[in-house]
């Protein structure tokens, strides 16, 4: 299995940016696909996850209405559209996968993780 997260960068808060993660090496309908994130000198935490069989998702407090996870199934590609950025969401964002028929927050029982992309938001 393969996971490759892009679209990182540099933007104002208030500002907007896409994240994607490409998956590779196996069918993902039994996955769920979730984004964590690692700002310095912290925990990695759970930010969002996305059941692929059926689209269900769930989401940090931190990012309730302000992120949301999609997959496109045609592509094998998870999308982390995240608006309203704040100074305090800058981290390394990782995707991660897992065969299991719920969402985890737990990072350490994700079996997959794609590179990490830079996620800075300036003030």
């Amino acid at each position: 299995v393969q996971l490759q997260a892009c679209g990182g960068g540099l933007v104002q808060a208030g500002g907007s940016l896409r994240l994607s993660c490409a998956a590779s090496g196996r069918t993902f309908r039994t996955y769920v696909m979730a984004w964590f994130r690692q700002a310095p000198g912290k925990e990695r935490e759970f930010v969002a996850g996305v059941k692929w069989m059926n689209g269900f998702t769930m989401y940090a407090d931190s990012v309730k209405g302000r992120f949301t996870t999609s997959q496109d199934s045609t592509k094998n590609t998870v999308f982390l559209q995240m608006n309203a950025l704040k100074p305090e969401d800058t981290a390394v964002y990782y995707c991660a996968a897992k065969e299991t028929p719920l969402v985890i927050t737990t990072s350490k029982l994700y079996d997959f993780w794609g590179q990490g992309t830079l996620v800075t938001v300036s003030s």
